[in-house]
């Protein structure tokens, strides 16, 4: 455990005990300090994760790199491209069946694997390496 994350639990405990000798008359104004302080450490945290990254890709263009690389879409986009997929998925298999059979569903299907594997390619996640290395540290460390 790092000396941050201590500083957090001292500030923990003296905000509990801090409760309980002043009352819960001032427990609003207790827990408000102490968000503003865990807020401060996040906002900390991501400053580092910014420059950190920022960092890397002037580090990739330098050495010659085509481009910096693009962080990957965010899992929510994937994900909710996914699921209105499959929901269109269904009407577009039912009219597929209708107005040309086996076919049709067949047809209808390449499209909807096509525009996943497009838009898959396009967040980059079809044609870019794995990363080699993972990180190991923490985050909260500098």
């Amino acid at each position: 455990m790092d000396a941050p994350d201590t500083e957090l639990k001292k500030e923990l405990k003296a905000t509990l005990q801090a409760r309980s000798e002043l009352g819960a008359e001032y427990e609003s104004a207790l827990v408000e300090s102490f968000l503003e302080k865990v807020e401060q450490r996040l906002d900390g945290t991501l400053d580092r994760r910014v420059r950190r990254h920022l960092a890397e890709q002037q580090i990739s263009v330098a050495r010659g790199a085509r481009t910096p690389q693009l962080p990957l879409g965010n899992f929510g986009e994937r994900f909710g491209f996914g699921i209105i997929s499959m929901i269109l998925a269904i009407p577009l298999s039912a009219i597929g069946v209708a107005n040309a059979g086996i076919e049709g569903l067949v047809v209808a299907w390449l499209g909807i694997v096509g525009v996943n594997i497009v838009q898959a390619a396009h967040s980059g996640r079809v044609f870019r390496r794995r990363e080699n290395e993972r990180r190991t540290t923490s985050d909260w460390e500098d």
